[in-house]
C-alpha cells in the first residue's frame, strides 16, 4: 500500500471546503446570529469540525476579516454613481456599508478593531481618495477628509448594526429611532431638551448616519473652493 502524501481534503455537506465556502457560511450565519458569531456555530454550519476551519484561516480575526472584507466588496458593488459624481459615490458607498453592517451585525462590528488589508477594503479606500482628489482636495486635506470619511462610515455603521441586533427586531435595514420611549424631563433643570423634545424623538439612526456623511462632504467642498 502505498504512503500517504497529504491529507483527504475536508468535506462541507459533501462540498470540498474551502475559504469561499466557509466565507458564505460564515454571512448565512451572521444574519441569524445577532451580534457574536462563534467557529462552534459556523463549523455545524458547514457540517464539519470547527478545527476545519483552521486549515483555512489562521484564527478567528483572520476569518472574521475575510467576512469583513467580502461586506465591504459587496457595499462597492452598490456604488453605480459616475467617477465624476464624487458627492454620490461617497453617498452610495457609505448607505451600502449600513445596510450590509447591518444586515450581518456579527461581522460589521468587527470593522471598529480590524483591518483587512483586503481587495475590498483597498477598493473602498481608493474610492474615497478619488473622490476627495475630484473634489479637489491634495495634501493633508485628502489624507484627513479621507480619514474622517472612513472613520465615520465604519465606527458609526459597527455601532448601528450591534445596536440593531442587540434589539432582535424588525427589518435591520429599517431606520430605529435614536431615542427609545419619550423623553420625561424637568422643564426648569433641562429646558433645552423639554423645547425640542419632539424633535429629538424624530430623530433615526439612518438620518443622522447621513448626516455625518453630508458634513464630511461639505467640509470637502468648503476647502477646495474657500470663496
Amino acid at each position: 500500500m502505498a504512503a500517504r502524501t497529504g491529507a483527504t481534503p475536508e468535506k462541507a455537506g459533501g462540498r470540498r471546503l474551502d475559504r469561499a465556502t466557509i466565507i458564505a457560511a460564515g454571512l448565512a450565519l451572521a444574519e441569524t446570529a445577532g451580534p457574536s458569531l462563534s467557529i462552534r456555530d459556523l463549523g455545524a454550519k458547514l457540517g464539519t469540525d470547527p478545527t476545519a476551519i483552521y486549515r483555512h484561516f489562521r484564527s478567528k480575526d483572520d476569518l472574521m476579516s475575510a467576512l469583513l472584507d467580502e461586506l465591504n466588496v459587496r457595499s462597492l458593488a452598490a456604488v453605480t454613481a459616475s467617477p465624476e459624481d464624487w458627492r454620490e459615490r461617497l453617498r452610495q458607498l457609505a448607505a451600502a456599508t449600513l445596510t450590509e453592517f447591518s444586515r450581518y451585525p456579527a461581522v460589521g462590528q468587527e470593522a471598529v478593531v480590524l483591518t483587512t488589508h483586503g481587495p475590498g477594503e483597498l477598493d473602498a479606500i481608493e474610492l474615497m481618495l478619488d473622490a476627495f482628489t475630484r473634489a479637489g482636495l491634495t495634501g493633508d486635506d485628502l489624507v484627513q477628509h479621507y480619514a474622517l470619511m472612513a472613520t465615520h462610515v465604519l465606527s458609526t455603521a459597527a455601532g448601528v448594526a450591534r445596536a440593531r441586533a442587540e434589539r432582535a427586531s424588525g427589518d435591520p435595514a429599517d431606520p430605529s429611532p435614536w431615542f427609545e420611549g419619550p423623553l420625561l424631563v424637568d422643564p426648569i433643570k433641562h429646558p433645552h431638551i423639554a423645547q425640542i423634545s419632539a424633535q429629538l424623538l424624530d430623530l433615526d439612526d439612518r438620518d443622522l448616519f447621513m448626516l455625518g456623511v453630508e458634513s464630511v462632504i461639505r467640509s470637502a467642498e468648503r476647502i477646495a473652493d474657500p470663496a
